[in-house]
Order: structure tokens, then C-alpha cells, then sequence
């Protein structure tokens, strides 16, 4: 499909809800009262936001009710931004290293075990769709040093945020838009290291394809497909869903392997990836919707 119009993404208006000094709060409170006390506070977060952010809750609904081929309830928002806070708060835990408080199951690992063995970089298409921060285990499993590409504007929010919990793990994010990004991505797959990008949001509305998503076009951005395309580098999908309590699911599916392209065929091949990297998002949804977290609109149905 052609690209869509320019458009300022949506998500990218969205004001900021959080703050430093209630993210170290929250922070603290974590780490001294336990996971399963300080859980406790989650409950009536996720009531305010869903009372009173009225445009979260209207995304929260137009997407379960596609997701769930229903109309959504009350209750479904209240589990979708339950599910929301709880992986939030889960993040205080991954990023501290306490990976003994989860129930964690992992699919696919060998679409990633394999090119690292072979010491290959790997980049890592995830999405706004559960936590991105459970990937940290594979660190630990196969001693995996895996960074964040992002956007200026998030990578210092993300940097922060990291400051704030782990200040260890700052270095591990890499700020896109500098003349040097690229540079550094490539010495980083060289030594076998993982990039990891979240390819379900851009703020270049030129630089997107509309693809079916659970029933109507949404724009998908091309960038993360061209980077992966110009580096040359095995493509992973991955998703970590959470499934309630301290259950987590990771799932990882191979995408395409660019090194195996050849130059005349590229755009064909980035087309095939970002198409099946929708798909799989797609199956993602429908079967654990709460783990989607673009409360925004998504699809664009609001004129700007």
C-alpha cells in the first residue's frame, strides 16, 4: 500500500502523566514494601486513569472491542489498564535484576540462541504490547547485551527512567536522529550484541504503510524495516506478555534475515517483513488484548 498522508502521530500529542519524583516514589515503595504489597496501589491508579482520562478510555475501548469481536465493557478497560499498571510496576523489577519473582515461560528462543551463537546482532521488533524490559533475561540466559533505539524525546524519558531505578543500565538506550546513531548500531551488531525497537509507532506520518489491522488500515512506520534492511541483520520479532500475577510469556518469531537479501530485492523484502511483522502483532492481540498499551488513536479516525 502507498504511504499515508503527513500527519502529526497521535501519540506524540499525548501529554506526559508521570513525573520523576513519582516515579522514584513509586520506585522505593516498590523495593521496600515487596511486589505483592505494593501491587496493592495499582488498583486505584488504574480507577483514575480510567475515569479520568476520557480519550485513554475511548482508544481502550475501539481497540478490545475489535480485539475481543464485541463490544467492550466496563470491566474490559478496567483489566486493560490494570494490566497497563502492572506491567509498569514490573518494571522496578526487571530493570533491578529480580528476575526470580517471575513465572517466566519463553517461546521461539532459538530464532535468538542460534545468530548469537553464531555471533550475529539481532534486531528486535517488539511493539507497545506488554513489557519490553522482560527481554532483559536473555541477558542473563545467553549473556545477550541488548540496547534500545528510540526517539530523542523518549530515549531521554527512558535514560531517566533508568537513572532513576537501575543507573547501571543507562548506557543501554541509543538515541535515533543523530548523525552518529547509526554508527553505533552497527558497532554494536558487529560485536554480537541485540537492538531492540518498538515498530508500531513513528513521528514521521510520511514514512508509514497502511496495513490491515484488526479490521481497518492503521499506519505502520517503514523506518525500523530500513534500518534493519541497510545493517543487514537477522529481523526477530518478540512480545512479552504479561499474564497476570507474576506470569510472563515470551515469545520469540523470525521475521527475515536481510543478510540473505540481495540490493534489487530489498524493498520487496521490507515490505514482506513489516507485513508479517504486522501480522504477528495482529495474533498477539486477539489473543491476550490486554497487553496492548496505545491509548491513543491508534487508527486515526479522529481529523486533526
Amino acid at each position: 500500500m502507498k504511504p499515508t498522508s503527513a500527519r502529526k502521530a497521535s501519540w506524540a500529542q499525548s501529554p506526559e502523566r508521570s513525573s520523576m519524583a513519582a516515579l522514584r516514589f513509586m520506585s522505593w515503595l516498590s523495593l521496600t514494601l515487596g511486589r505483592r504489597i505494593s501491587r496493592l496501589v495499582l488498583y486505584p491508579i488504574a480507577l483514575y486513569f480510567l475515569l479520568f482520562s476520557p480519550s485513554a478510555k475511548k482508544a481502550s475501548k475501539t481497540f478490545l472491542s475489535r480485539a475481543l469481536g464485541r463490544p467492550a465493557r466496563l470491566r474490559d478497560g478496567f483489566k486493560h489498564v490494570l494490566a497497563f499498571a502492572s506491567v509498569v510496576h514490573d518494571r522496578v523489577y526487571w530493570l533491578r535484576g529480580r528476575f526470580e519473582l517471575f513465572d517466566l515461560k519463553v517461546s521461539g528462543e532459538q530464532s535468538i540462541a542460534v545468530p548469537h551463537a553464531e555471533g550475529r546482532g539481532i534486531v528486535l521488533l517488539g511493539g507497545h504490547f506488554g513489557s519490553f524490559e522482560a527481554l532483559r533475561v536473555l541477558g542473563e540466559r545467553h549473556a545477550i547485551d541488548a540496547k534500545m533505539l528510540m526517539y530523542p524525546d523518549n530515549a531521554r524519558m527512558v535514560t531517566a527512567v533508568l537513572a532513576a531505578i537501575n543507573p547501571a543500565l543507562t548506557d543501554s538506550v541509543i538515541s535515533l536522529g543523530r548523525p552518529e546513531s547509526i554508527l553505533h548500531v552497527r558497532e554494536h551488531l558487529s560485536t554480537g550484541g541485540c537492538v531492540g525497537i518498538l515498530a508500531d509507532r513513528t513521528l514521521d506520518s510520511n514514512n508509514t504503510r497502511a496495513l490491515s489491522f484488526l479490521g481497518k488500515p492503521a499506519p505502520f512506520p517503514l523506518g525500523p524495516f530500513r534500518l534493519a534492511a541497510m545493517l543487514r541483520a537477522p529481523v526477530v520479532f518478540m512480545a512479552g506478555t504479561y499474564l497476570g500475577s507474576n506470569r510472563y510469556h515470551l515469545h520469540f518469531e523470525p521475521v527475515l534475515d536481510f543478510s540473505e537479501v540481495a540490493i534489487q530485492d530489498r524493498d520487496a523484502a521490507i515490505t514482506s517483513a513489516q507485513d508479517r511483522y504486522v501480522d504477528l502483532l495482529q495474533q498477539h492481540c486477539k489473543s491476550t488484548p490486554w497487553n496492548w498499551f496505545n491509548f491513543y488513536d491508534f487508527w486515526q479516525e479522529t481529523p486533526q
